[in-house]
């Protein structure tokens, strides 16, 4: 053995169909490693999967995968169990979580997970794609804390990217802590925030009637994209002011 430590490879997938009987059925439903998921009780035609981290992680060097398919007429809710810590670890290198998310026409995917939090030392990328279908409906939100309570962040890089029908509908890039480019924490991005979030709502209906540009609160904006979506942006001093700003947006939306 040559001493050289290497992270941890971790795939779950998800995949959500209608059932025919006016619910979701999860034909499958596989996580591994650090990466376990359970199916909670249902709602109505609503299928719920928690995704719940039985390690650590990720740590420097890991490489997770999350993927789910949302079939036509089918319902998907994913939430998890706690907030993801990005670590340091053993392995050099930064980590890796990929999300890959897939919605066809007339189905539905509530991607709601709890926080995740850049600790000092950790580096992490992530990188979420979400393809949807014509007459797809997603509400999506991730939320990011750099730091734990009085440390500084690790470097976070987050990328998001969104397609309907094949077509861009959104693609940004967040980089913060050490080492990403200058003025990340500066008045024009953080302005010394801590936390970052954004929800994503795309109905069909807002093509037909699109949703104004607005200001919510403070530190919150309201975007109409160049299709049936809206984008929030918010910036909050903390994780639990960041949640009651996003979820008073999410009723205005749904």
């Amino acid at each position: 053995m040559d001493g050289v430590t290497t992270g941890v490879r971790a795939t779950a997938r998800i995949v959500a169909r209608d059932d025919g009987r006016g619910g979701t059925s999860l034909p499958v439903l596989a996580g591994e490693g650090p990466l376990a998921l359970r199916r909670t009780r249902a709602r109505g035609a609503e299928a719920r999967v928690m995704l719940v981290g039985a390690m650590s992680g990720p740590l420097g060097g890991d490489h997770f995968t999350v993927e789910a398919a949302v079939g036509s007429g089918a319902l998907l809710h994913v939430g998890s169990a706690a907030a993801t810590i990005a670590l340091p670890g053993q392995a050099k290198g930064e980590a890796r979580y990929d999300i890959r998310l897939d919605v066809a026409a007339e189905g539905e995917l509530h991607w709601l997970p709890e926080q995740l939090i850049s600790a000092r030392g950790s580096e992490l990328s992530v990188s979420t794609r979400i393809d949807l279908a014509p007459g797809a409906r997603l509400v999506y939100r991730e939320e990011q804390v750099l730091g734990r309570v009085g440390e500084e962040p690790g470097r976070l890089t987050s990328r998001l990217t969104v397609t309907l029908a094949g077509r861009p509908l959104l693609d940004q890039e967040v980089a913060c802590g050490p080492g990403a480019p200058g003025g990340w924490d500066g008045p024009a991005v953080l302005a010394g925030h801590r936390t970052i979030g954004q929800l994503l709502v795309v109905r069909p209906e807002f093509e037909a009637r699109p949703m104004e540009a607005g200001i919510l609160g403070e530190d919150a904006a309201l975007s109409p994209l160049a299709g049936p979506g809206v984008l929030v942006t918010a910036l909050a001093p903390d994780a639990l002011r960041l949640r009651g700003v996003l979820n008073e947006a999410l009723k205005t939306l749904t």
